[in-house]
C-alpha cells in the first residue's frame, strides 16, 4: 500500500506552525507496514488542494489529508474533497445535533459558521473522533481513497489509530532503534558498513547536536534483530540505550540503580544541564541541584576554584572543569558532581577559539575525570551558539554514564575532533 500525506494549512507554509503530523504519520505508517511515497504542504485553497488530491492519486493508493475540517471560514478540507469527488455537501443532522448539544453543555453559544463541521460529502464515511469535534472523513476519489482527519495533533493520532490504520496497515515492520551519544553522523555510518550489506534490512540515520539515532528495518524480525546485534558490536559504548529513551533518563536510571545522585555545575549552559536533568518526573531522587557559575569571579566564591588557576588560565580549561565538579559535589552533598565550561560563542574567549569546551565528573574519593573537546562552529559565532550548548550537555551526560558503567572512552573511531579525556 503507497500512501502520499497532504497537509493543508497556510500557517503550515508560513511556519508559524510545527509540522509534527507529517513526522508521527510517516513513522507510524512505515511501522504499519505502509509505504508513504510523499509529503506535501499546501495552502487553505479549495482548488490547490482539489488538484493536490488528484496529483497524488496518480502516485498512490491512498491519500491522508491533514487539517482544515474544522469550521472557521478557512477550513476548506471538505469542499475539496466533495469537489475531487464531483459530489455536493450535505447537511448531516445527527453530527448537526451533537454540535448543538455540546454547545449547550458547555454553556457557549454555537457560531452558525460551526455548523460547517456538520457537512459531508454525499457518500462519504465518518470517521468517529474520540478527541473532539470533526469528525474524520474516508472519501472515494477517482484513482483511490482519501483520509480526512483534524489537524489538531491529538485527534489526529486518534482517528488514524482507530480507523485509518486498520484499512491501510500491510505487513508489519520489524524495527530496532539504537541511540548513540558524542559520535558524528558519517562516523556512525561508516562503522555501520558491514549492517549495510546485510540482505533484508534498511538502515536510516537521524542527526540531532551531539546525538545520532539509527533506526533499523527489515520485514523478517531475526534479520532486523541480527543486524542490530551486530550494529551494537560495531558502534561499542556509543550506544546509550536501544529504544526511544533519551539520554538523561538512562542517566538517572544508572543513578537510581546505585543509589547516588548528581549535582552539576554549569557556566557556557547556563541552567541548560540543570532543566535537562530536571525534564524527568521524579528526577528530584537522584537530581540534588545546580550552581550556575557563568561570571569567572563565581567559579571562586560558590565553588571554590583556586583563584590561582583562574587567573593562570582563566575559565576555560581542563583544570577548571575538574575544580568545579569537585566543588559542586561537595557543597551540594552529590554522589557525583558534573560540571562544564567553555566557549558557545560569538567571540574567543581567554585565547580560547568558539567550540572549546571542557567537561568534568567527580565523585567521593577520586579525582575528577576531564573530557575536552572542540565542537563543529556552523555559521558565525551567534547561530553556532545554540548548537554548542546542546552538544556540550550530551557530552557531559555521556561522560556521567561512561563513568557510571566504567566504560572505555578511548576508541580510536568515537573519537570526535580534539576530543581527549584524562583525570582532573
Amino acid at each position: 500500500m503507497r500512501v502520499e500525506l497532504l497537509n493543508v494549512g497556510d500557517e503550515l507554509l508560513r511556519g508559524d506552525i510545527f509540522n509534527g503530523n507529517a513526522g508521527w504519520l510517516g513513522r507510524r505508517l512505515t511501522e504499519a507496514g505502509v509505504e508513504v511515497v510523499r509529503d506535501v504542504v499546501v495552502p487553505d485553497d479549495t482548488e490547490t488542494i482539489v488538484t493536490a488530491l488528484r496529483e497524488a492519486l496518480e502516485r498512490a493508493d491512498a491519500v491522508i489529508v491533514t487539517g482544515g475540517l474544522g469550521g472557521t471560514s478557512d477550513d476548506v478540507t471538505r469542499d475539496a474533497l466533495a469537489r475531487a469527488a464531483g459530489v455536493a455537501l450535505r447537511r448531516d443532522p445527527d453530527l448537526e445535533a451533537r454540535l448543538r448539544e455540546r454547545a449547550v453543555s458547555r454553556g457557549v453559544p454555537l457560531r452558525e459558521s460551526a455548523l460547517r463541521m456538520a457537512d459531508v460529502p454525499e457518500g462519504a464515511r465518518r470517521l468517529p473522533n474520540p478527541a473532539g469535534t470533526a469528525p474524520g472523513l474516508r472519501v472515494t476519489l477517482p484513482g483511490g481513497v482519501a483520509y480526512a482527519v483534524p489537524g489538531v495533533p491529538e485527534e489526529m493520532r486518534a482517528i488514524v489509530d482507530e480507523h485509518v490504520l486498520p484499512e491501510l496497515a500491510g505487513t508489519p515492520v520489524a524495527a530496532r532503534v539504537l541511540r548513540t551519544a558524542t559520535v558524528w553522523e558519517s562516523v556512525v555510518a561508516a562503522r555501520l558498513a558491514p549492517v549495510e550489506a546485510l540482505p533484508g534490512v534498511r538502515l536510516a540515520y537521524y542527526p540531532s547536536p551531539g546525538e545520532v539515532r539509527v533506526r533499523i528495518t527489515g520485514t523478517a524480525e531475526d534479520r532486523v534483530a541480527e543486524a542490530a546485534a551486530l550494529a551494537r558490536e560495531l558502534l561499542g559504548g556509543s550506544v546509550y540505550a536501544e529504544e526511544d529513551l533519551d539520554l538523561d533518563r538512562v542517566v538517572h536510571r544508572l543513578l537510581a540503580e546505585r543509589n547516588a545522585t548528581v549535582a552539576v555545575a554549569e557556566s557556557l549552559t547556563g541552567g541548560l544541564l540543570g532543566a535537562e536533568l530536571t525534564g524527568m518526573p521524579g528526577s528530584s531522587a537522584t537530581f540534588v541541584g545546580g550552581v550556575v557559575a557563568y561570571a569567572t569571579p563565581l567559579k571562586h566564591s560558590l565553588l571554590g576554584v583556586p583563584a590561582d588557576l583562574l587567573a593562570a588560565h582563566g575559565a576555560v580549561h581542563p583544570d577548571v572543569a575538574a575544580a568545579m565538579a569537585t566543588g559542586v559535589r561537595e557543597r551540594l552533598g552529590a554522589s557525583y558532581g558534573l560540571a562544564v565550561t567553555g566557549v558557545a560563542g560569538p567571540d574567543p574567549q581567554d585565547g580560547q577559539p568558539v567550540g572549546t569546551v571542557h567537561v568534568a565528573v567527580a565523585e567521593t574519593g577520586g579525582s575528577a575525570k576531564v573530557r575536552s573537546v572542540r565542537l563543529p562552529v556552523a555559521g558565525d559565532g551567534e547561530r553556532a551558539r545554540g548548537p554548542i550548548r546542546r552538544m556540550t550537555v550530551v557530552h557531559a551526560l555521556d561522560l556521567l554514564r561512561r563513568h557510571l558503567l566504567t566504560l572505555d572512552s578511548s576508541e580510536s573511531w568515537a573519537v570526535t575532533a580534539g576530543h581527549r579525556e584524562e583525570p582532573g
